[in-house]
């Protein structure tokens, strides 16, 4: 396979993952935005996650004044809090996540030794992706998922 040829097949991998994660963030219950993430580890997906609320907490993300709670988790925290606690390692894997992270999602990141990070929307602070093209993960941004 010519690398242009390996090129094509992973960019079609990355926007029909993406696309998954866009549909699994239609599990949010959060109104403000709906967030989705997929890890990925040798084309096989170990672990997902949604924007919401703790495990055992009411399905209500915003307080009455349509502000989010201070506790609910990003869909990336989800993602990696959940393949924690399986018996999958995210060491060298992709994360798929509609939004871009944000620095403290990228912390995470970060840590649980995930390489590649395909988004689709860019959040409104860049920090988040500066830091993790600081620790050398690899960004790939597409803009315009289609179906």
């Amino acid at each position: 396979m010519t690398e242009e040829t390996s090129n094509i097949k992973q960019e079609l991998l990355d926007r029909r993952y993406l696309r998954m994660s866009a549909i699994w963030a239609e599990n949010s219950y959060c109104q403000r935005r709906k967030v989705g993430a997929i890890i990925v580890k040798d084309q096989m997906i170990i672990s997902d996650g949604y924007n919401g609320t703790p495990s055992g907490f009411e399905n209500v993300c915003e307080d009455l004044s349509g502000i989010t709670k201070p506790y609910v988790l990003h869909a990336e925290a989800n993602a990696i809090t959940k393949v924690s606690r399986s018996n999958n390692s995210s060491d060298g894997a992709t994360l798929y996540v509609t939004s871009s992270p944000c620095l403290e999602c990228s912390k995470l990141i970060i840590q649980a030794g995930i390489k590649r990070v395909v988004f689709n929307e860019m959040y409104r602070l860049s920090d988040g992706i500066d830091l993790l093209k600081r620790a050398g993960i690899e960004i790939v941004h597409i803009p315009d998922l289609k179906p």
